[in-house]
């Protein structure tokens, strides 16, 4: 958060044409964006870090939030905050939603669910918050912070690693903790937090946390599903020389180990040993910090994005578009084209 811009990565096999595309500004109402997702509907829900969910619709900003938890939030820390929101499949029946920050003298994780108001369908009931999760934090940074409903109805949910630098606490080869993984839940019964999915990798093993979906992550700021295909993209923030973005194939039952802290991208970070039976899974995707003005490496933090499947742009049909904030200078829109299991990448556009 604190960087600027982005980064486009492409699955094509052709590099785009750079001045094909611009940045058109829709709003400017907010402080500290960090998020933006819809209910299903035309509204826009915008996330500010400090504590409150505004909503963008017809190209007019609404005067009343929302939510707002402004005064349960920590938002001091850099990376500390309201960090997403996420509407189940049933939201229009239903009226539950949920949303994750952190809270309290050390930032604890908090993932919690709400009810929209029965009067007014744009503003939730702050009355109405349910924890489902909350998750101590030994440090401020590295608190992952994405919701995201899957293709199967479970809710997936990126934590970090904990913080400080190098992982030291090992949280992200110790499939015990629930820091530095990618969790899946099920909380269609809203009357528990949550349930463990059946076919959660771990649901039969002591010594790991059953909610566990995938581990070996130090930062899943963002992560998506390609909604053509079900395949999972995960954008996790690297420490200091690699940023990276992993994969997982649809229909994967899950456990995969995407290798931090014994990698950073591909390249050996730690020499520690993985857990017995961790076979490592590498990034499909790369990018180097260094010398800003080397376009090649001008990348400092990956944000994680999408996949285009929209009907407006059909050249960029299964583009992976991802933002990397860069420090010092204005940031890159850039294009990856996927070659076999690495790609290449191109400079799409600057902002």
């Amino acid at each position: 958060m604190g960087g600027a811009a982005v980064a486009w990565w492409l699955l094509r096999n052709e590099p785009p044409r750079n001045d094909a595309y611009a940045f058109v500004q829709v709003a400017d109402a907010f402080r500290s964006p960090v998020y933006l997702t819809h209910a299903g509907d035309a509204r826009l829900f915008v996330v500010e870090k400090a504590g409150r969910i505004l909503i963008l619709e017809g190209g007019q900003v609404r005067s009343v939030p929302f939510l707002d938890i402004e005064a349960r939030v920590t938002s001091s820390g850099s990376e500390q905050g309201l960090l997403s929101l996420a509407f189940p499949p049933d939201y229009a029946t239903s009226g539950l939603f949920y949303v994750y920050y952190n809270t309290g003298p050390a930032g604890d994780s908090v993932v919690a669910r709400y009810r929209v108001s029965a009067a007014d369908p744009n503003q939730a009931d702050p009355a109405s918050e349910t924890r489902i999760l909350e998750v101590p934090q030994p440090f401020p940074n590295h608190n992952g912070g994405l919701l995201k409903f899957g293709p199967d109805g479970y809710l997936y949910i990126g934590l970090g690693d904990g913080g400080s630098a190098g992982d030291p606490q090992n949280h992200g080869q110790d499939p015990a903790t629930l820091l530095g993984t990618l969790l899946r839940l099920d909380v269609s019964d809203p009357s528990v937090p949550y349930r463990i999915p059946p076919d959660n990798p771990f649901v039969d093993d002591p010594t790991r946390a059953p909610e566990i979906w995938a581990y070996g992550l130090r930062n899943p700021w963002r992560f998506s599903f390609d909604r053509a295909t079900g395949h999972l993209f995960i954008g996790d923030v690297g420490q200091g020389g690699w940023e990276e973005i992993n994969h997982q194939v649809a229909g994967s039952p899950g456990g995969e180990n995407y290798g931090w802290n014994l990698y950073e991208g591909d390249e050996r970070f730690a020499d520690r040993a993985a857990p017995p039976g961790a076979e490592l899974v590498f990034p499909v995707a790369t990018y180097a910090h260094g010398n800003l003005l080397d376009p090649r490496r001008a990348h400092c933090s990956v944000t994680g994005g999408y996949v285009y499947r929209g009907a407006a742009l059909p050249e960029l049909q299964g583009t992976y578009f991802t933002a990397i904030g860069v420090r010092a200078r204005s940031g890159r829109w850039s294009a990856l084209a996927r070659a076999g299991r690495r790609g290449t990448s191109w400079i799409l556009a600057l902002t």
